[in-house]
């Protein structure tokens, strides 16, 4: 077993890809919520954001070691490839957690509380529950939201109606992405024990589900256009912009509603990460333009 950290072993401990798309979620909301931009703040923020998803990444590695070994897309991760012990990846995922709290409480205290509950939430609670109930996905949903209410939090030292408007739009977001994600991948989840689906199986409940929390992040994604979420706030175009999107998510969903099959839950994951992106985008825009 190898005590060498390459970059590619941390690139992979950490799901770097992944985590930088979570940590452009902040990225767009700080924009969203700050009236100037503190360019020290954004450093702590996007480097102390990079470092907590990175820690909680490893946690989640560490636990499912073993898992990981039997599914077809994670055996060949660093620690059931043995290319990283196991007390030098703890190292990493703790150290990692440390310095971005700490660059988390350098912008102000609520950031870093909401990080330090990300991390617990993720680890502690989602990632074993996985094997022990569906529930797992409501769970993990709720810090998988949180980078989107931060970066605004970070802005303003504020968790009011846009925060938690912000959080409700990616919270939602969360169980058609990752429900389509365990619809192609049951088979998998299944060798490991992973409960992922809300049914436990590929079948019109399940599916009715994804189609039923598409609408409704939609619906959530619309409600700063009725200037009812203080500084939030969504013009006549940039509303349009998110219907022409969110009809294309549940468009996707109700496809995958009639027929069932894996290859457009995989076309609903695809236009998932779509839709996110650019409901995030149009919201900046929004506000620039």
């Amino acid at each position: 077993m190898s005590t060498n950290i390459s970059l590619s072993i941390i690139k992979e401990l950490t799901k770097f890809r992944l985590t930088l798309s979570v940590v452009f979620s902040s990225f767009i909301s700080y924009f969203l919520g700050a009236s100037e931009v503190n360019l020290i703040q954004l450093f702590y923020l996007i480097a102390g954001g990079i470092l907590i998803v990175s820690s909680s990444n490893i946690f989640n590695q560490i636990i499912e070691r073993d898992l990981d070994k039997l599914m077809k897309r994670t055996q060949n991760r660093p620690l059931p490839k043995k290319e990283i012990t196991p007390k030098l990846a703890l190292f990493l995922a703790i150290l990692s957690a440390l310095i971005g709290l700490i660059f988390m409480y350098l912008i102000n205290l609520k950031v870093a509380i909401l990080a330090a509950i990300s991390i617990f939430l993720y680890t502690a609670v989602y990632t074993p529950m996985k094997l022990i109930s569906p529930l797992s996905v409501f769970i993990g949903a709720i810090p998988g939201a949180f980078p989107f209410m931060i970066g605004w939090v970070a802005a303003t030292n504020d968790i009011g109606i846009e925060a938690l408007t912000l959080f409700l739009m990616q919270f939602f977001w969360q169980f058609p992405h990752f429900w389509s994600i365990g619809w192609s991948q049951n088979s998998d989840y299944e060798k490991a024990g992973f409960k992922m689906l809300p049914t436990g199986r590929k079948d019109k409940s399940t599916s009715a589900q994804i189609l039923f929390y598409s609408i409704w992040a939609v619906l959530v994604s619309i409600i700063p256009f009725f200037g009812i979420t203080g500084e939030l706030k969504l013009s006549i175009v940039g509303v349009l912009g998110v219907f022409a999107l969110g009809a294309l998510l549940i468009y996707k969903s109700y496809i995958l509603f009639l027929d069932g099959k894996n290859e457009n839950a995989k076309k609903l994951m695809l236009t998932s990460v779509i839709y996110l992106t650019f409901i995030q985008l149009t919201f900046l825009f929004d506000k620039i333009f």
